[in-house]
């Protein structure tokens, strides 16, 4: 008996030891974890709250597909089309390739909205310039009669002739959210976390004037292009090298990721640029 009570409690001691370093390794992976979170870039739209509504609804997408949305919104305002058209052209490239710049695709189709060269839409480069193909796109689409009253995914596949016409309302509500954000119709409503935002890979004043058909940004502007236009530096930062953008008593900053009040700034559209990095030496 003593023996057998003896050996009893060694094993109730191996067991206890054994879950001791079973905790701590629990504690210690928990711990590894928590240190090694990666906070993922992207691009938000919040919409203001309905009557009742407990939260907000929310839509992000990637930096680069919401770099993208903002292109193809640019260039509606440069062809003074109205909101609806951004919305049916968000919700086609949202289908087709996802907001992304592929440079293939279903047989010859190319870009953002997957247009083929074999049906004239232009050459395979042409069609991988975001702000080539959104120009085809919404020549095509204000040619339709009524396109203006249409359902989004009727405009869309009378544009397209896509082999699934009903494949572009489920991008609906996302395409809507961000042209009412793109186009200025809800103030402050997209913001940008978590990118990384250096000098600029492209030229900020040819960029502007391709896209939105004007390189006067900073000053006053009637609200809705003021936001507007807020609101394509936010999400072509990463490209332009735009750090800061102040709008109408409110600051949205790369660092902060957010659209805040700011007393200090006033209602005109400033912003800052990263500088370029001084020449090499050798």
């Amino acid at each position: 008996m003593g023996e057998e009570r003896v050996r009893g409690c060694g094993v109730k001691a191996a067991i206890a030891a054994v879950v001791v370093v079973l905790v701590a390794v629990v504690v210690v992976v928990v711990v590894l974890s928590r240190g090694s979170d990666v906070a993922t870039p992207g691009c938000t739209v919040t919409l203001p709250k309905e009557p009742g509504q407990q939260d907000a609804t929310q839509y992000t997408l990637q930096p680069a597909q919401m770099s993208n949305a903002a292109t193809i919104a640019a260039v509606a305002s440069k062809e003074g089309l109205p909101s609806h058209a951004v919305t049916v052209a968000l919700a086609t490239a949202l289908q087709e390739s996802k907001l992304r710049n592929l440079s293939g695709g279903d047989r010859d189709s190319v870009g953002l909205f997957q247009q083929r060269p074999s049906q004239g839409w232009g050459t395979p480069e042409q069609l991988q310039d975001p702000v080539y193909a959104a120009t085809a796109f919404y020549t095509k689409l204000a040619k339709l009669s009524g396109w203006e009253s249409m359902p989004i995914t009727q405009a869309a596949q009378a544009v397209q002739r896509s082999a699934a016409p009903d494949a572009y309302a489920q991008w609906e509500p996302v395409a809507r959210a961000a042209a009412s954000a793109l186009t200025g119709q809800i103030p402050a409503a997209l913001t940008c976390r978590n990118i990384t935002v250096g000098p600029a890979t492209a030229d900020l004043v040819k960029t502007a004037d391709a896209e939105l058909g004007t390189a006067r940004l900073s000053g006053a502007h009637p609200v809705a292009q003021g936001w507007a236009i807020s609101t394509w530096l936010v999400a072509r930062a990463a490209t332009v090298g735009v750090d800061k953008v102040t709008f109408a008593g409110q600051a949205w900053t790369a660092e902060s990721g957010a659209w805040t009040a700011d007393p200090a700034v006033g209602q005109n559209l400033t912003l800052h640029q990263v500088p370029a990095a001084p020449p090499s030496s050798r």
